[in-house]
């Protein structure tokens, strides 16, 4: 099969779809990629390393586009919707509960659209989103604690504190993969750390996890509105697989919070859980709202694209070998694929879209 891997045009995604090592074990098995010149720079991969792996370098993103199997990391930009055809299959992020022109477009163009984050296996865990959703959690406090500096617009609290000064309190909203991950850093800093989540089972897993290092709450609308305001740093990690998120902080709650705090909101890729949090990017990251630090870059991991990109080939690589040697036949072959099957001839398949665009599921 002919596979293409455009470079990322997002603002500051260096993250790119195959490493040099994933196209080694397709072109061993007599496959042919055709890699964007380029596209690999920005995570530490050349051109002479995808061509010592066996890949075609191609100078223009259309001649990486056209072919039968597309792997990106991210969703498709308004510029490169032209690119999208009829029996093409594309394999990446598409996150299309927040993006309607990404929806029709898609349906428009008959184009197989697989995302990566409804990939699900049959416990329930999301395979492709747990290695970049372990990246984002332990980004959202890096981040958070930069933007309560002083100078980055935020309160000017250090997350550890010292002795004789209390530290910074961090409020995490959701004990997924994200918030798991955001809380252990932020305890590792030495903040005082609180988790809000629905699911018993889980507080009750993070309990053994991180015992008494941190608060452990059931989430309520009534124990929203009291932490909220309290945080010095709150973090959205609130996922309903290919669903928009639910806002649970609204503007009225964010107002409450003391001028300086950061919000920094994982959920936005999927819409977010924060009324005023809209999406922002690496180049100019955060606003300010109700005197609160806003940061809503919904592709955080690409900050860190050495790492993120072979984080995430380590997941995608088994899957994009399967849709190499079978086409959509694989779907057929694995569930778990095909629970990423999103749209395919015109028509959105994932009952979680179909529930967000019911004017488009036909």
């Amino acid at each position: 099969m002919e596979i293409g891997v455009p470079k990322e045009i997002k603002d500051q995604e260096y993250r790119v779809g195959l490493t040099p090592n994933s196209i080694r074990v397709l072109t061993a098995q007599n496959h042919v990629v055709f890699v964007e010149t380029n596209a690999g720079i920005g995570a530490g991969f050349t051109d002479e390393a995808y061509i010592k792996a066996g890949a075609k370098i191609v100078p223009t993103a259309s001649e990486a586009w056209d072919r039968e199997l597309v792997v990106k990391v991210k969703e498709p930009l308004a510029s490169e919707y032209s690119y999208l055809r009829s029996g093409q299959i594309l394999f990446t992020y598409l996150h299309l509960a927040a993006d309607r022109p990404l929806t029709e477009h898609l349906l428009q163009s008959g184009a197989a659209a697989i995302a990566y984050e409804t990939v699900e296996l049959p416990d329930g865990r999301l395979p492709l989103l747990i290695p970049m959703s372990i990246i984002a959690g332990r980004l959202a406090v890096q981040f958070g604690a930069r933007y309560l500096e002083k100078q980055q617009g935020g309160r000017g609290v250090l997350l550890g504190g010292i002795p004789g000064v209390s530290p910074g309190k961090v409020v995490i909203l959701g004990g997924g993969v994200v918030g798991t991950e955001a809380a252990k850093i932020a305890v590792g800093m030495g903040a005082q750390v609180q988790i809000i989540d629905i699911n018993l089972e889980r507080l009750e897993y993070l309990e053994t996890l991180f015992g008494s290092r941190v608060e452990l709450l059931y989430s309520t609308t009534p124990q929203i509105e009291t932490v909220v305001p309290q945080a010095d740093l709150l973090i959205g990690a609130v996922l309903i697989v290919g669903q928009k998120a639910p806002t649970l902080v609204n503007r009225n709650l964010v107002s409450q919070m003391r001028s300086g705090s950061v919000i920094v909101d994982v959920a936005v890729d999927q819409g977010g859980c924060i009324e005023t949090l809209r999406p922002t990017s690496h180049s100019y990251p955060t606003y300010i709202k109700e005197d609160v630090v806003h940061f809503g870059v919904p592709n955080m991991p690409g900050a860190v694209p050495w790492t993120a990109t072979q984080a995430l080939n380590n997941s995608t690589l088994p899957y994009v070998v399967k849709l190499a040697n079978d086409g959509l036949m694989a779907l057929e072959k694995d569930a778990s694929l095909a629970q990423g099957l999103n749209i395919r001839k015109g028509q959105i398949v994932h009952p979680a879209v179909q529930s967000v665009f019911p004017d488009l599921a036909g």
